[in-house]
C-alpha cells in the first residue's frame, strides 16, 4: 500500500476477489478476512498511519484448487 496523496492517512484497506478457489491460511502485517472468494486486508496498529508517499506491506500464504490467476485489487483509505 502506498499513500500517493498529499496528506497523511490514518488507515488503509485493500479488497480483491479470487477467481481460482484460493483460500488464505496465514497472514502477517495486516488483518485479513475472507468470505468465499472475497478478501479484505486492512492495516494493523503499527502500519495504518502513512505519511505522503509512505508505504506499508502485508503478506499471506494461500492454497488453491483451480486456476491461480492474479486478482484485481481495490484500495481505499480511512
Amino acid at each position: 500500500m502506498r499513500n500517493s496523496g498529499p496528506a497523511a492517512i490514518g488507515g488503509w484497506t485493500v479488497k480483491w476477489t479470487f477467481t481460482g478457489g484460493q483460500r488464505i491460511s496465514q497472514s502477517w502485517n495486516g488483518t485479513i478476512t475472507q468470505d468465499g472468494a472475497n478478501v479484505t486486508a486492512g492495516n494493523v496498529s503499527w502500519n495504518g498511519s502513512l505519511a505522503p508517499n509512505g508505504t506499508a506491506s502485508f503478506g499471506f500464504l494461500a492454497s488453491w484448487s483451480g486456476g491461480n490467476t492474479a486478482p484485481t485489487l481495490t484500495c481505499s483509505t480511512t
